[in-house]
């Protein structure tokens, strides 16, 4: 039973609020809710925790917290499901999951909110059955361009005969009306791969995890039956070898409860019946066995002036992707010590930037794009107040990547075809993405 539902900002605004029981919930509930939530570490996986006598559980999606109040005895399982589950219902209902989006919608919001819980007991999370109560339309939000490789969506990039998808499919909703039902026929599928990737001082590979995704969204009001060709030789544990050549191996895989698996283990075809919205269609893990390289190397170089309390900070971001890929959105995250005052930068290219943090004790290298096989560098000149030592300034926390890998998979998974067995007269347009994005991806200074 769910007491209270929050929807933050990444700045702590309460965007979205609602209060099942009669509870005394207000602004200043909500600011320590913020507080807890963004000390906590950005990988950090779902937690409950207690806070004026309540507990509380969230999840985060695009820089947002989504939050309940639950009972002490609850499951919390359920609810975290119940958290990703609304923001797939956003997705669907608002084309998008952002600030600005739900700014816009949220009258919307508060209607699927209703629908989706009674008096805090669930009701259902289906897409195809509240489209028959909600009244409100959704407000869209302009299209993005192509031409702004940054401001891609997940869905609608790269198809299976390598053309380009409409940039909106992505913040585009499934219904578009109620009045109305869609008539775009359009099935997307993204590949999603999320990095975890520890490195040593000394370049050591300490972690490389992958959690990957097959992400279904489907713009077609009863499709027929929806069949899968993942890569035949990919395989699930190191024992199962399938002899088509380079594997692609994973260590665990699940699938979602709608997917038959009856040609599965022979012919590597997965069979769901996919309902208007998104699904995941199957969820895989890689723990610390990738077959291909890792796509970022970093060189850190940490030096005192003599005599002087400034610090030379000097990075050199090296690429490994082959040179017909790209990154996108590559933010390199650097710790500075206690006393930070002020830096001078000098950065390899003009469409970079960076500022420093001086509340969280980080400086920020901005990239653009990186193509593969090219290398950057920077070289930050901090000046410290007060006499920082060598040694202390190596215990400083590791420097954090983040950053987006359009049409790549660490894993070497690929789609093979994705096709309707009974397909209708009219045309019917199926388009699959590839994207590797960081979940995790530290280098330690010392």
């Amino acid at each position: 039973m769910i007491s209270q539902l929050f929807i933050l900002s990444s700045k702590g605004d309460l965007l979205i609020h609602k209060d099942y029981r009669g509870s005394s919930a207000h602004t200043s509930l909500a600011d320590g809710l913020y507080l807890k939530l963004s000390s906590l570490p950005s990988d950090q996986a779902p937690v409950v925790m207690e806070h004026e006598g309540c507990h509380f559980i969230h999840t985060r999606q695009r820089g947002l917290y989504f939050v309940i109040s639950i009972g002490s005895s609850d499951s919390p399982f359920l609810y975290i499901d119940l958290l990703n589950r609304l923001a797939a219902l956003i997705r669907d209902y608002c084309g998008d999951v952002s600030e600005s989006v739900i700014r816009l919608n949220f009258a919307l919001i508060y209607e699927l909110l209703d629908e989706v819980l009674d008096y805090g007991y669930i009701q259902t999370t289906s897409t195809d059955m509240l489209k028959n109560f909600i009244q409100c339309d959704p407000v869209v939000m302009k299209p993005f361009s192509l031409l702004d490789m940054s401001s891609v969506g997940l869905f609608g990039a790269e198809t299976q005969q390598s053309k380009v998808a409409p940039s909106s499919a992505s913040s585009r909703p499934v219904l578009s009306s109620r009045h109305q039902l869609s008539e775009q026929n359009e099935i997307f599928l993204d590949v999603i791969e999320r990095m975890t990737v520890a490195i040593g001082p000394n370049g050591t590979l300490l972690k490389a995890d992958v959690q990957g995704e097959l992400r279904l969204k489907s713009f077609y009001p009863n499709c027929s039956e929806l069949r899968i060709g993942v890569s035949e030789e990919f395989c699930v544990g190191s024992s199962e070898l399938r002899g088509y050549g380079s594997a692609v191996r994973v260590d665990s895989c699940q699938f979602h409860e709608s997917v038959k698996l009856d040609e599965f283990e022979i012919s590597r075809i997965l069979k769901v019946l996919p309902p208007q919205g998104e699904l995941t269609v199957m969820q895989y893990q890689i723990s610390d066995g990738l077959s291909t390289s890792l796509p970022f190397h970093l060189f850190p170089s940490v030096e005192r002036d003599p005599g002087s309390s400034r610090l030379r900070i000097f990075l050199k971001l090296r690429c490994d992707l082959s040179p017909k890929s790209q990154a996108i959105n590559i933010r390199v995250q650097v710790p500075v010590p206690k006393g930070a005052s002020s830096v001078s930068q000098e950065l390899s290219s003009p469409d970079q930037n960076a500022e420093m943090s001086l509340s969280t004790q980080t400086m920020t290298w901005n990239i653009p794009r990186i193509g593969g096989g090219s290398q950057l560098s920077a070289l930050f000149k901090v000046d410290v107040s007060g006499c920082v030592s060598l040694p202390s300034v190596l215990d400083l926390p590791p420097v954090n990547l983040s950053f987006q890998i359009p049409s790549h998979t660490s894993s070497g998974l690929q789609i093979r075809f994705l096709r309707l067995r009974n397909e209708r007269p009219t045309a019917i347009h199926t388009w699959v993405r590839y994207l590797t994005q960081s979940d995790s991806y530290s280098v330690r200074l010392g």
